[in-house]
């Protein structure tokens, strides 16, 4: 399909825009008039299933009977009905800012005219591919690969992601500077194994396929856009050939390799950095941290040998791939087919203003994010929070203390570490200054193009300069947290602290279950497979003994063994093709999981030890705080999504975040009476922390 039929199906739904408008308003409404759900819910348990056989079916049973994966959705937690509440609060917002003539902050004015531009889908059919064909006929313009640093420099800029990835970093070795980055990439599949495998092959023929439709849509004939498909695998195959494994990743030595630019240059002297870096508008630098030297060496090897001709269709490809957000209806169509439903079990694509109020998010999330926590976040709720946050590290430094396996040279280091950590909870100290990106209320694919190139700038600016500690990698409306092993905080953000994760009125029992085991998972992080080798400040070193380092690794080791015997998706046909958690890739959340829970538990029968046997809904506190934590993570998940997810996914599948990790508690099997040996209560316990 070209411009002109483009245009010509714009012309005839001339009033697209409006329309949508109006259902995204009653959409929004409805989701934020439905109440969300409490903390712990006695009637999402199945109390036809025995809790010592399964944990999980027994919590969360009834739940998974009544919430199948919504059509628009790949996977549905407990706390996804927070995430469309939250979604319902920003349209909200937005759609204010959006009609107010005389907003009262230049942030306010940028967030509704950023929102009002996405959700114009009319203006941005009508014009078609015009947006973008600037910078398709640049790439067809190349006559040298002398002329490919450049243009990827430009295309990063805009937005796309193509050949690898280059930014800015803590220096491993010193955490309070900052410095230049460059890492694998350029791969559009969610994994290597996608391009090398017989296991993807399905996968990799309909992304292919997908592969000729979207250079149909750009106006190729068939034969062309069948050929550029087949140089666009070709290209990304090479590179997927040359990247280092995500289990390999998990080791921060093999992802750290501190070298001056020069070295680093020899590593692919075909390709010209200095173009490149001066294209970028990166400041001049010396150190660089190169993740994986191995990848620039065979990125090199391909830049000698696939013909030009391959690489433009792989620019014009990764230009359409990255901005398709705000690309005309047909080329968002077909890659929702593709990446939704062919990767994911996507029945149907959300609607536009979800996918607004998302992109708006991405973009200037800290913008959006100040009137989310006027709204939605009080001074109180961050206290209650903090307290229970300083509970569990006190509960951390006594099971630090109490380890029969850790020297006590090494827990001096580890507790030192622990007191160390920074908790940042709900947003920002300091707001980020969105004054020099342009917004304009007309122009949907220039604002995410300008937002992606002032976020990379805004990344560059750094190299050479001091950390900021008190930045955040996550907006404030986000329903999640993280540890960061370089900066030694974890990270709440306002939006995981809301019901069902967190209820101010909920009991004890209820919020150390769900939420206070996040915290303690986040801390745990600190001293996880990864996280341990980083001390207290950030730098990567070495602070354990080396019999402490060796009874670690043996007891990580019986994680590793216990969830790699676990079933991700099962083949209802032939269990011989079961596909497996790997308990590898996995070590670190199972490590997490575990910690977090312990450390909650005990952090909990401290705070609330007058009434542990007082019984709510037929359960005392400690039951009820074992099936807060089952219930965190009820989930249903299309198959599709979890074939991806057991490739890609560090986090295992919810029922073994539960049953996985409350078969190695002792307090558990007694709190519900499980004999030695029922599948809840095995003989053997695995536990680091």
């Amino acid at each position: 399909m070209n411009t002109m039929t483009l245009s010509l199906l714009a012309a005839l739904l001339p009033l697209a825009g409006f329309a949508r408008a109006d259902s995204a308003r009653e959409e929004a409404a409805a989701a934020l008039a439905k109440p969300l759900p409490p903390v712990f819910d006695p009637a999402a348990i199945d109390k036809s299933a025995d809790p010592c056989v399964d944990f999980y079916q027994y919590s969360c049973g009834q739940w998974l009977k009544d919430n199948p994966v919504p059509p628009d959705q790949t996977v549905w937690y407990r706390f996804s009905e927070l995430d469309e509440h939250t979604r319902a609060v920003l349209e909200d917002i937005l759609q204010k800012a959006a009609d107010d003539k005389s907003p009262k902050s230049e942030n306010e004015r940028k967030i509704g005219d950023d929102y009002a531009a996405c959700m114009d889908e009319s203006a941005i059919d009508a014009k078609g591919l015009k947006p973008f064909q600037a910078e398709l006929d640049r790439v067809n313009a190349m006559t040298s690969m002398n002329e490919l640093p450049a243009e990827v420099a430009r295309l990063q800029l805009l937005g796309a992601a193509p050949l690898f990835s280059f930014g800015s970093t803590q220096d491993y070795q010193d955490a309070s500077r900052m410095i230049a980055t460059a890492d694998q990439g350029g791969i559009s599949l969610p994994d290597r194994d996608y391009y090398l495998t017989d296991e993807f092959k399905k996968e990799r023929d309909a992304y292919g396929a997908h592969l000729r439709r979207m250079f149909s849509l750009l106006g190729d004939d068939d034969k062309k856009a069948a050929a550029e498909a087949d140089a666009v695998l070709r290209v990304e195959t090479a590179l997927a050939k040359v990247s280092m494994s995500r289990d390999d990743r998990r080791e921060p030595k093999n992802v750290h390799h501190k070298m001056d630019l020069a070295s680093f240059e020899t590593l692919s002297p075909t390709f010209d950095w200095k173009a490149y870096l001066d294209a970028v508008g990166a400041p001049r630098f010396k150190p660089i941290d190169a993740a994986d030297p191995a990848f620039f060496s065979g990125m090199d090897l391909a830049l000698q040998s696939v013909p030009l001709g391959d690489w433009k269709a792989y620019l014009r490809w990764n230009l359409i791939h990255g901005l398709v957000a705000m690309a005309p209806k047909p080329f968002v169509d077909e890659d929702f087919d593709f990446f939704g439903r062919t990767l994911n079990g996507q029945q149907t694509i959300k609607a536009r203003w979800k996918r607004c109020v998302e992109a708006v998010d991405a973009g200037i999330g800290e913008a959006l994010g100040q009137a989310y926590v006027e709204r939605e976040f009080t001074p109180a709720a961050k206290k209650r929070v903090l307290g229970m946050v300083h509970e569990v590290e006190k509960a951390m430094a006594d099971d630090i203390k109490g380890l029969d396996w850790m020297s006590p040279e090494t827990k001096t280091r580890a507790l030192k570490k622990l007191a160390l950590v920074a908790n940042k909870i709900g947003y920002p100290d300091k707001w980020r200054d969105y004054s020099k990106l342009q917004i304009s209320r007309d122009d949907a694919l220039g604002n995410l193009e300008r937002a992606d190139a002032f976020e990379f700038h805004r990344q560059l600016a750094k190299i050479g300069r001091a950390v900021d500690r008190g930045e955040w990698d996550m907006t404030p409306p986000t329903d999640n947290a993280y540890y960061d092993p370089q900066l030694n905080d974890i990270n709440f953000p306002a939006g995981i602290l809301q019901p069902p994760n967190f209820d101010a009125k909920a009991d004890d029992a209820a919020n150390y279950g769900d939420l206070v085991a996040v915290v303690g998972h986040e801390l745990t992080h600190g001293f996880d497979d990864e996280g341990r080798h980083y001390d207290g400040h950030g730098n990567l070193k070495d602070w354990w003994t080396a019999e402490d380092a060796k009874a670690f690794d043996a007891r990580a080791q019986g994680l590793v063994d216990e969830y790699s015997k676990f079933v991700a998706l099962a083949d209802p046909r032939d269990p011989s093709k079961d596909i497996h958690l790997d308990g590898r890739l996995t070590l670190g959340e199972n490590t997490a999981d575990n910690g977090g829970f312990f450390l909650a538990y005990a952090a909990f029968t401290k705070a609330d030890a007058a009434s542990l046997d007082e019984k709510v809904d037929g359960y005392d506190a400690r039951q009820r705080y074992f099936l807060s934590y089952g219930q965190a993570w009820c989930v249903n998940r299309a198959d599709e999504y979890a074939k991806r997810a057991a490739k890609t996914d560090p986090h295992s599948p919810g029922k073994y975040r539960v049953d996985g990790v409350v078969s190695n508690s002792l307090e558990f099997r007694k709190a519900f009476s499980c004999r030695e040996g029922s599948p809840m209560a095995p003989a053997k316990i695995n536990r680091v922390w």
